[in-house]
């Protein structure tokens, strides 16, 4: 069966890995003033905070228009793709999805797949190489849907913002009003939500090094809850805070020696949300431990 992969820019892939799976990579709009940019294309992060901090307007996230996705949809039906797989940033952060799950009602034909990825950032991209190892394996959409799934359940994250001004102007905090007032020199522990999957700040600390000193402190809870810790990959991502991310790095490596640790950075979409100097700490089943093979 021919199925073609699509996701959208917040998975952070690299250009290879979209190369050597064939993936589609649609780019999520930042738009700051009267200006429009596609991520990937022709923003980066340090250029966001760099008119950020040269006083640009505060920036917002939209989403590809139903016009577009519509085009590539029927260029893809028209080469022969019997199924279209689209993997999406967390429905709660993004309409995205919804769009797609209504372009696929109305629109039968295409035989398309929308999968809520209920996250972002790398731990989506992963969900993504694993449904492009599927697709090479002969999995049907279906069976690639419920693999997913499982593996999206292991996913976790804990992140930690430097303040929630850009959370909270943006609206994807279920939960700022707790919070709003008290923000100075509080460093809130955000996650999403099991149940309504939405970004919800858990705890809040004072300081930095103590909110990552609690945020270590939950990851190695939550890790001692699988029967196979081993199986876990992790990822550290940061917005503009190289350095702190390489110590947890660095702290992940020693706590967790079998596992593999990474770190990335929040792209323009995901950094308008959660502004600089955020972190987290974040990781999925390693999906190069899993055998794909049918």
């Amino acid at each position: 069966m021919k199925i073609a992969l699509i996701t959208d820019s917040t998975s952070y892939l690299t250009k290879q890995e979209i190369e050597d799976n064939n993936i589609i990579v649609v780019p999520i709009p930042v738009i700051v003033g009267d200006q429009e940019f596609k991520e990937g294309i022709d923003i980066t992060p340090s250029q966001l905070f760099k008119m950020q901090d040269e006083g640009a307007a505060f920036p917002k996230t939209s989403q590809p228009s139903m016009g577009e996705m519509i085009s590539l949809f029927n260029k893809l039906h028209d080469e022969g793709y019997e199924a279209i797989i689209t993997i999406t940033l967390a429905s709660t952060i993004s309409g995205f999805n919804q769009t797609l799950v209504n372009i696929a009602h109305n629109n039968p034909e295409y035989n398309l797949y929308p999968y809520d990825s209920q996250i972002t950032i790398r731990l989506m991209g992963y969900l993504v190489l694993a449904a492009a190892k599927m697709i090479k394996a002969g999995y049907t959409p279906d069976q690639i849907i419920k693999r997913l799934d499982q593996i999206r359940s292991t996913i976790d994250e804990i992140f930690i913002v430097d303040d929630l001004n850009n959370l909270s102007r943006g609206g994807r905090l279920s939960n700022a009003g707790a919070f709003i007032g008290t923000m100075l020199h509080i460093k809130p522990l955000l996650t999403f939500d099991n149940e309504s999957h939405k970004i919800v700040a858990f705890d809040k600390v004072r300081s930095m090094k103590r909110a990552v000193k609690k945020a270590k402190e939950l990851t190695q809870a939550n890790v001692a809850k699988f029967a196979n810790p081993d199986k876990l990959r992790f990822l550290v991502v940061h917005s503009n805070d190289q350095s702190q991310a390489e110590e947890l790095k660095d702290w992940l490596s020693e706590e967790y020696p079998n596992n593999s640790v990474e770190v990335d950075e929040f792209g323009p979409v995901i950094a308008t949300h959660l502004g600089e100097k955020s972190i987290g700490i974040t990781y999925v089943e390693d999906i190069n431990k899993i055998d794909f093979t049918k």
